[in-house]
Parts: C-alpha cells; sequence; structure tokens
C-alpha cells in the first residue's frame, strides 16, 4: 500500500466495489468509471467487485482488471489504494468500515451512512485511520456553482439576503421500476431529503454559507407508488414534498421546495438576491449535481438579468475548458452525468499531490449529516432546529 508521500509521484490504483456492468443505472459504470478514464494522469483503475460471479465475470471482461464476487477480495488487493463505494447507502458502513481497517482511503457516494450515528461512527473510523476520503457531494465542482461563489465573494450582488430554490426530485413520483423502487422505503436511506435535496443543499452552503437554524416540513401524500414491470404497487414511507426554511451565518434567509417526480414546468429555479443585485440558477432537472446549470444575473440599473458567460477557468479543474477563452455556458465540454465526479476526482488528486483538503471528506460528510438529522427532527417536532 502506498503512502500518500509516494501517491503524490505516481498514479493512484482505484478498486470499486459496485461496479456491475449488467446493471443499466450502475452509478459506478455510468459516472465513476468515466471520471476515472479521463484522468489517466492521475488514476488508474486497478480492480472492481460485484455482489456476484456472473456480475464479476462479466466486469472483469467488460473492465480489463481483476474483478471479485466479494469486497474483502477488492479492498485487501495490493495495488488498489483508493476503495470506492458506490453501492446503497445500507452497505455503506460495513464496506467502509472494512476499507478503512485495511488502511485505504475510501471515496464513498453520498449519503455516508444510514443515519447520524452511522455517519459518526465512519468519519471517527476515518480519522483514527488517518487516510485520506472523499464524499461524493460533487454539485460544489459544477463551474457556474463555483463561478457564483466567487461573484458573491466579490460582491457582484451585494450583501446577499435571501435565496429561494425550487426543484424537482424527478424520482419519487407515483411511477417506478423496480431498480429504483428501494428509494420509496425511508429505512434504505436514500430519500428526496437526501439525495436531491442534500446535493442542492451542499452547493448552497459552498456558496452561501453554513445553516445556523432550519425549520422543516417533509411530507408524504402517497402512500403507494406502481412498479413498471409488475403493474402493482408497492408501499411508500419517504416523503414526496420537502418545505425547508432557515437562515444562513450570515444572515441570509433560505427557502427550499422540493417535489418528487417532474414539473411541466421548470423543474429548477434557484434565485440569489443581495443588495445590489440578483443571480438566478436554472436547470432542465433538479438534481444539481446531475446537470449543467444555466446562469443569469443583473445589478445596479438593470431591470431585467440576463445569461452570463462562465469563464474558462472555471472549467480549469478537470481539463474540460474551452481553448479559446470563452464558454457558451459549457455546452460544448459536458460529457454526461460524470462531469462533476470527475470534477472531485481532480480535486482529490490534486489535494493529495499538493497537501490541501478541498475534497468533501467524512469529516465535512457528517457536518451534512448533521443538518439532515436537524430536518428530520423539525419536521418530526414541529419545532425550529438551531445547528452550531
Amino acid at each position: 500500500m502506498a503512502t500518500e508521500k509516494q501517491l503524490s509521484k505516481k498514479k493512484i490504483g482505484v478498486g470499486i466495489i459496485g461496479a456491475s456492468p449488467l446493471n443499466p443505472d450502475s452509478w459506478a459504470v455510468n459516472a465513476h468509471i468515466p471520471a476515472i478514464k479521463a484522468l489517466p494522469e492521475e488514476y488508474e483503475l486497478r480492480a472492481v467487485s460485484t455482489s456476484r460471479r456472473e456480475s464479476a465475470e462479466a466486469a472483469e471482461k467488460e473492465f480489463g482488471v481483476p474483478a471479485f464476487d466479494h469486497y474483502k477480495d477488492l479492498v485487501n488487493h495490493p495495488d488498489v489504494d483508493l476503495v470506492v463505494v458506490t453501492v446503497r447507502v445500507p452497505y455503506h458502513h460495513e464496506l467502509i468500515s472494512a476499507a478503512l481497517d485495511a488502511g485505504k482511503m475510501v471515496f464513498s457516494e453520498w449519503p455516508l451512512g444510514n443515519g447520524l450515528e452511522e455517519a459518526k461512527d465512519l468519519a471517527k473510523r476515518a480519522e483514527l485511520a488517518g487516510v485520506r476520503t472523499a464524499v461524493g457531494l460533487q454539485a460544489r465542482f459544477q463551474p457556474a456553482i463555483r463561478y457564483v461563489r466567487d461573484l458573491i465573494a466579490d460582491g457582484y450582488i451585494g450583501e446577499v439576503q435571501g435565496s429561494i430554490l425550487v426543484g424537482s426530485g424527478m424520482a419519487w413520483g407515483n411511477v417506478t421500476d423496480r431498480n429504483h423502487a428501494y428509494l420509496f422505503d425511508a429505512a434504505n436511506g436514500a430519500t428526496l431529503l437526501s439525495i436531491p435535496i442534500f446535493h442542492a443543499l451542499d452547493a448552497l452552503s459552498y456558496m452561501l454559507g453554513d445553516f445556523s437554524s432550519v425549520s422543516a416540513n417533509l411530507v408524504s401524500n402517497q402512500s403507494e407508488v406502481l412498479l413498471m414491470e409488475e403493474n402493482e404497487s408497492i408501499p411508500v414511507t419517504s416523503p414526496n414534498h420537502a418545505s425547508i426554511i432557515g437562515t444562513v451565518n450570515s444572515g441570509a434567509a433560505i427557502s427550499v421546495f422540493y417535489r418528487g417526480g417532474s414539473s411541466r414546468g421548470e423543474n429548477m429555479r434557484w434565485e440569489i438576491n443581495g443588495t445590489k443585485g440578483d443571480l438566478i440558477l436554472t436547470a432542465p432537472i433538479g438534481q444539481v449535481q446531475l446537470t449543467d446549470l444555466k446562469l443569469e444575473g443583473g445589478r445596479g440599473e438593470d431591470t431585467v438579468v440576463s445569461e452570463m458567460t462562465i469563464p474558462s477557468v472555471y472549467y480549469d479543474l478537470a481539463q474540460d475548458g474551452p481553448v479559446d477563452g470563452s464558454s457558451n455556458s459549457g455546452e460544448l465540454y459536458e460529457q454526461g452525468v460524470s462531469n462533476n465526479t470527475r470534477r472531485l476526482y481532480a480535486q482529490f488528486a490534486k489535494d493529495i499531490r499538493e497537501g490541501t483538503n478541498h475534497t468533501p471528506d467524512f469529516a465535512h460528510a457528517l457536518v451534512r449529516h448533521q443538518l439532515l438529522d436537524a430536518i428530520e427532527t423539525s419536521s418530526r417536532t414541529g419545532t425550529a432546529q438551531k445547528l452550531n
């Protein structure tokens, strides 16, 4: 196993748990592996594991690396420096713990754990292991988000007074397929709140600062969802609407509303209002971490907002920026859902090389889990929650 100093001078060997080419919706196959292949100077895929021999054999043939049907073989593989966990949330604690016990760096998809207590335990284990970690909160690496953060810091809209975000979760509607049925059981930890909303809230905190207080109302007003394949219904325990209000540390007022499914109108509109101007982000879907964002702004004597060009420097993180100094909002440089995951990988490698800490890690994930728990507590008790 290479030390961090050694890794700063060579490629990082990656092992991915959950990379089955037999699953067309595999996040590992659709996002992580393309991201790794797009950064050949930094990373090399060394091994994968799945839960079945059949899928492991298919993975070995597809990716040309050793493939295992048990995660322990991958975790203990001597050529694997970074273990990437892309399976469903209820399995995170067991797999991440094993990787940390083996002294490996870990990249876990978000949520880190199935609930606050698991997140606390994993953050503590990572601290004791003394290894670098990353968590898949990649929306902050979207060029528009990074640009807006700098615009706000530079005073483009003056003092931020408030922000209103309305979005659609895309999943959590009234029809689903078998592969996504687990999203409708709150016990699995993959909910409208924990996934699309929290990817957006992490980006919000990156731009505007952390919450100091929060109130919430999580509503589940559908009791069952139709499975397309079987044409039968299963029970729903996960909320399909969420209203969240609060303030961030600067005193700015925040209002967030998300619905399950998709809208026939806008599926994401995000306004940030200041004393001197306004910024507006829109997207065709409400999953901020998966999509390009259109940015508009106006200030001073402007009576309307106008589309803003994102400078090419904001695409430089993963070497996907325009070569001519203009961006066209990044339309020519995007390669699908792996974009922001690729940028997170690029930042993680840069952190290892330069000894910095700009990638969301397990300690950061714990702070987000504390906010998630506060929102759930507020909804359950009907009382506002203060955050440290």
